[in-house]
């Protein structure tokens, strides 16, 4: 079993920086790929950024350039990094886990980021 417990989120000014994290239970050795979905009100959730175990990144078009996705595999957390927040940031961020064959989802309970305008 695997838990995922973020931290990092937070209420921003626009313009400005958070970094959130997720730290896993266990060995990430069998993740295939993780990373961070985000859900706003009434809004459908969305992926932001996942990386695979080959260290192959993809973002959503809309924060490409803004946020960065990395991990640390000896510390078994992966970091969102959030440059240039915008209003339409706001949202809870929940990390994600991609494990095994077959493939299981994980997820953790999610942090909320709020950017005020």
């Amino acid at each position: 079993q695997v838990q995922l417990v973020e931290s990092g989120g937070g209420l921003v000014q626009a313009g400005g920086s958070l970094k959130l994290s997720c730290t896993a239970s266990g060995s990430t050795f069998s993740f295939r790929s993780w990373g961070w979905h985000r859900q706003a009100p009434g809004k459908q959730r969305e992926l932001v950024a996942s990386i695979n175990r080959d260290g192959h990144t993809n973002y959503a078009d809309s924060v490409k350039g803004r946020f960065t996705i990395s991990r640390d595999n000896a510390k078994n957390t992966v970091y969102l990094q959030m440059n240039s927040l915008k209003p339409e940031d706001t949202a809870v961020y929940l990390c994600y886990a991609l494990v095994g064959i077959p493939v299981s989802w994980y997820w953790g309970q999610g942090t909320q980021v709020t950017v005020s305008s």
